[in-house]
């Protein structure tokens, strides 16, 4: 079960639940995707912060990001796709196309500075998972 804040996002605000079957299809709508990727908020204590600011967000850009809140179950192959490196993260995709990903909380202007760049970029590939590399 996820953190009540996070929850809220899909229950009061209906917010998509994205899954694994479902992702194609939700990033593939046209305009601009935000997945909310939250992990545990146990473990990771900004994750409350991102969901309460998540909504914050979505307004301030006047409706033009489609958020979608990513499932448990579909976390951590879909983290391997995009590569973020830390959680909680928001990733950004164009028409299904990677933007960028912003991981952590960050302050007001931060967001808004960086998801104006981010949507405002070219689509490009995603870093995808990294295996650190140790000459020996």
């Amino acid at each position: 079960m996820s953190h009540p804040l996070v929850q809220r996002l899909v229950d009061e605000l209906g917010y998509p639940e994205v899954t694994l079957e479902s992702h194609r299809e939700f990033i593939s709508q046209p305009g601009i995707s935000v997945l909310y990727f939250a992990g545990d908020a146990k473990s990771f204590r900004e994750t409350t912060d991102v969901a309460v600011v998540l909504p914050e967000l979505i307004d301030a850009f006047q409706g033009s990001l489609k958020p979608g809140v990513i499932t448990t179950e579909a976390e951590t192959e879909l983290q391997r796709h995009y590569g973020f490196p830390t959680w909680p993260a928001l990733v950004f995709l164009r028409d299904g196309g990677y933007l960028g990903a912003i991981a952590g909380i960050q302050s007001w202007s931060e967001y808004l500075q960086q998801i104006d760049e981010l949507t405002r970029s070219e689509v490009k590939r995603p870093p995808g998972f990294k295996i650190p590399v140790v000459a020996g």
